[in-house]
């Protein structure tokens, strides 16, 4: 319903350079589209002026929401969501790459199509060449793991209805992947182009290593496909051992132990790579049970210190 409030969850981690021509453009937006709408900060440990500035906005349309230290992106999200009012969730990022401007878009194909979750698409993308590859695995792993086909999985302007919103916050589920964790939950989903530019100000704070571990989470969280793939390759490995163990054991007998000799270094060389890829599996079913023993401390995956 067009009377719906909207919520705008932004974490903002270290972007005083920007914050500025975030209310500058963000504003205006929302106050153009004549509804009631809150926007609702989350402070993701910022150690620069952003608090500050955020603090200096706040108001009856701005809540700030200060958490004790720096969690991570999706955390300060599921934050954002648990401090939200609205029946519409939007999540953005801070830093102006996804002009606020497309907004209204994406309210408009929620309620018009009576969608769920509205996903978006970056047109002509304004990344590094490694970010766009990361980016591309990250989608096509999934893809195949969710089982819904949406393009483009890493842009944050995204909509939400309250309902989904809910069960993703209810259910405490410590993976940080919230597009995927939300296809669990929704039932209509569709996705939108937008445009996409430069970040206005800063450095981007996905390094190499975050984007890594976003992949461990998104693997371990949504699909035992890692473990199956350890089962297999340790089956094949074993067949392949004992039948490589039987045919030295032969070609001992047939040509001798001086022939056996010579081989050494090829033994050595086979033992090395099982010897890898046991600590290939053990490393995956380790990210497994390190889930488990998150899981099962019940430890939050975030504490706010402050609203203002």
């Amino acid at each position: 319903m067009e009377t719906d409030k909207i919520s705008v969850v932004i974490p903002v981690y270290n972007e005083e350079e920007g914050l500025e021509m975030l209310f500058t453009k963000l504003v205006p937006v929302m106050e153009g589209m004549k509804r009631d709408y809150e926007i609702v900060l989350v402070d993701d440990g910022s150690t620069d002026g952003s608090l500050e500035i955020m603090r200096r906005h706040a108001g009856e349309k701005i809540m700030v929401v200060e958490l004790t230290r720096n969690y991570g992106q999706h955390a300060a999200v599921f934050a954002g969501f648990e401090s939200s009012k609205g029946e519409i969730i939007i999540t953005m990022d801070a830093d102006l790459q996804n002009p606020p401007e497309e907004i209204p878009r994406l309210i408009q194909t929620m309620e018009e199509g009576d969608y769920e979750v509205v996903g978006t698409i970056r047109r002509a993308r304004k990344d590094t060449a490694f970010r766009k590859t990361a980016s591309r695995i990250v989608n096509a792993m999934t893809r195949r793991i969710t089982g819904v086909s949406l393009r483009d999985w890493g842009c944050m302007l995204r909509a939400y209805r309250r309902n989904v919103v809910e069960y993703m916050v209810n259910s405490r589920e410590h993976s940080t992947f919230i597009p995927a964790l939300a296809t669990t939950f929704a039932k209509r989903i569709t996705e939108i182009e937008v445009s996409h530019a430069e970040r206005y100000a800063g450095e981007s704070k996905y390094s190499f290593v975050k984007l890594v571990s976003l992949h461990f989470d998104l693997l371990t969280s949504f699909s035992e496909f890692p473990l199956k793939v350890m089962l297999y390759l340790g089956m094949f490995f074993a067949i392949l051992g004992i039948g490589f163990g039987a045919f030295l054991a032969i070609a001992r007998l047939y040509f001798g132990a001086p022939w056996a000799a010579q081989g050494v270094f090829t033994l050595f060389a086979v033992l090395f790579f099982f010897v890898g890829a046991q600590f290939l599996a053990f490393g995956i079913m380790g990210e497994y049970v390190g889930r488990i023993y998150r899981e099962v401390k019940r430890r939050p995956p975030y504490t706010i210190r402050r609203i203002y």
